[in-house]
């Protein structure tokens, strides 16, 4: 596991803490952590076996890296949140990077706290990741999107927050945004984890 800064923009007011497992290189190359591809289920084309295979793997990452992350922080417990994906609606073989986690989180023990349904999509937005696919509706990031597609528990508040997302790009922002919402939500601190950060930004 790596360590980077997610810095302030036009998203984002604060600098934030952030952590990611590999560098995202792209589907099929070597080294790349394709079982997040596999994950997203896009098309509902995968295996029950390939799939729990994939979520083998992401829970055996998470496994390793939360107790890290929180160790590294110090704090007395942990709220742990997904990146809602992009789209209100998915079938349940569709949502299985934020199901793994959850699994995670319940095995973790005490001190973490299973925040993985406090942001919910309720309005599509675009699949970023396949900007072209046909149908593919919604609105593309922008400042204040996650206030506007999603609703945040108020659980949040005064909590610890460790946002977790799939992959992280530095130019899309939705990762930016969705912290610069749980900060205005009244969360107490947020770290960010991605298990892939996209290498070349």
């Amino acid at each position: 596991m790596r360590t980077f800064t997610i810095l302030a923009n036009e998203y984002l007011d604060r600098n934030i803490q952030a952590y990611y497992h590999t560098d995202y290189v792209g589907h099929n190359n070597p080294g790349n952590p394709d079982y997040l591809n596999t994950l997203k289920n896009t098309f509902g084309d995968f295996s029950s076996e390939r799939l729990n295979t994939a979520c083998h793997e992401l829970e055996a990452v998470l496994m390793r890296d939360i107790p890290q992350i929180f160790e590294s922080l110090h704090c007395e417990s942990l709220t742990v949140c997904v990146i809602p994906r992009a789209k209100a609606e998915y079938q349940p073989n569709q949502l299985l990077f934020k199901s793994t986690v959850k699994n995670v989180i319940n095995r973790l023990g005490e001190n973490y706290c299973d925040g993985t349904n406090y942001l919910k999509r309720y309005r599509d937005t675009k699949t970023t990741h396949l900007r072209n696919l046909k149908g593919n509706e919604g609105a593309t990031p922008y400042p204040g999107i996650t206030f506007d597609t999603c609703t945040i528990s108020d659980n949040v508040k005064d909590k610890d927050i460790l946002l977790i997302d799939d992959i992280y790009t530095k130019t899309i922002n939705i990762d930016e945004d969705a912290i610069q919402a749980l900060i205005e939500s009244g969360a107490k601190s947020v770290t960010f984890y991605a298990v892939g950060r996209t290498r070349s930004h």
